[in-house]
């Protein structure tokens, strides 16, 4: 309940292992952490630690120097909640917790916490709670009792004690099974929503990019809609669609997707990957990137390895949206206009001053090359390949069965017709 609210003091810790080949710039992703912290209502960071590693230790994370060290810092600061940026394993977790008396949050527990504080629609809802679930029975190891949550949420602990742990198992075997047949039933109707709408035959804008990013604003900007953008991390959860009729005069539906970020758990790719499938339905993607920031190459790059494991079709046209160009000085400023103007689908917009955004209209526009005809096509049961294309591009207008296979009548565009010719 919303009175039982305190806020908790919290120190955030990112951990620059040396020996990880995979690991990031280590100030970016400090200060990620501490926005990701930030974007939980009752947490107040008090302050961050960049510590180097060369190698994790098994039993504590760290060092017994670093840890002595550590204790006393936290305990000069009174703090409960220590948030280490990266993974820590149970064991870790629970001699961390023993030796600096405050509960320790890995970045895998604090997204979900997020998650689970933005989650709106009954699916979102679903798939936090499914992902929590998965992680939670990894960590049915330890029984952490001295620090009692101060607000409802996803409680990450395990059972009161180490005979209770098969039995907690089965339990939370029993709730993900549950779980993913409501899942499946909200999944199936948003299916056939989508179904619905490739009859009409709208195309499909999405917006993808790194979380706070600014797609929600130019969201905003495009459709008049009122989704909340706030300059937080993962300020949208779930999918919100709109129609926006183009200069050009054609419609196309705007969906907005959940913000992308370095290192999602593997529990919540796979929860959300329903979320993110509108984007599998897209016919154009336009990419936000927040260009001001520090490390924007390393954020798309992310983005583009998350849409690559989704699956999304090199056929579908990526836009490169350079937002937040007002953030940058006028010399930067000047110049990233002049290389974007001179790149194909890129364009330097600002969401917030609106600069650059008719120019994204005309570009989505003449990306979706919208000269649409209609033709009529008959396709032999047999043609396995070429039905499963009609159906995955979503332009079948109408279908009727013939004595040798399937009528169908298809709304289309000629880069999908010439598409259509070389199956």
């Amino acid at each position: 309940m919303e009175h039982d609210r305190r806020v908790t003091r919290t120190w955030v810790l990112h951990p620059d292992i040396k020996s990880d080949k995979d690991r990031r710039a280590a100030k970016p992703a400090l200060e990620e952490a501490v926005a990701l912290a930030a974007a939980l209502p009752d947490l107040e960071v008090v302050g961050k630690t960049l510590v180097p590693l060369p190698r994790p230790q098994p039993g504590r994370l760290f060092g017994s120097g670093k840890v002595d060290e550590l204790a006393q810092l936290f305990k000069v600061n009174e703090i409960e909640l220590v948030m280490i940026d990266g993974p820590v394993t149970p064991v870790q977790q629970r001699n961390l917790e023993k030796d600096w008396n405050v509960k320790i949050l890995d970045r895998t527990g604090l997204i979900l916490e997020i998650f689970s504080d933005r989650a709106a629609t009954r699916e979102g809802v679903l798939q936090v709670e499914m992902a929590a679930l998965s992680y939670q029975r990894t960590r049915l190891v330890r029984a952490w009792t001295h620090l009692e949550r101060q607000r409802g949420g996803l409680g990450f602990v395990g059972g009161p004690g180490e005979t209770q742990i098969e039995a907690d198992r089965r339990a939370i075997d029993e709730q993900l099974v549950r779980l993913k047949r409501q899942l499946e039933k909200v999944v199936k109707t948003r299916t056939l929503h989508r179904a619905a709408r490739a009859k009409v035959p709208y195309p499909i804008v999405a917006l993808v990019g790194y979380t706070n990013a600014g797609k929600s604003t130019i969201f905003n900007r495009l459709t008049g809609a009122d989704v909340m953008a706030k300059d937080m991390l993962f300020a949208t959860l779930d999918p919100t669609m709109r129609a926006v009729k183009l200069a050009n005069g054609v419609d196309v539906i705007l969906s907005d997707t959940v913000g992308f970020i370095s290192d999602l758990p593997t529990e919540l790719v796979a929860a959300f990957r329903a979320t993110l499938e509108e984007v599998l339905a897209a016919n154009l993607i336009l990419h936000v990137r927040d260009i001001s920031h520090a490390a924007t190459e390393e954020q798309a790059e992310d983005v583009r390895t998350i849409m690559d494991s989704l699956g999304v079709s090199k056929d579908v046209t990526v836009i490169d949206v350079w937002n937040k160009i007002d953030n940058m000085p006028d010399d930067d400023r000047t110049a990233l206009e002049n290389i974007s103007s001179r790149q194909e689908n890129t364009i330097a917009v600002s969401a917030i001053t609106g600069q650059g955004m008719e120019a994204l209209l005309e570009t989505i526009a003449q990306s979706l090359g919208q000269e649409k005809s209609i033709a009529t096509l008959d396709v032999p049961f047999s043609d396995g390949k070429r039905r499963a294309w009609l159906y995955a591009q979503g332009i079948i207008v109408t279908e009727d069965t013939t004595d040798d296979g399937t009528r169908f009548t298809v709304s289309w565009t000629p880069k999908q017709q010439y598409q259509f010719s070389k199956l």
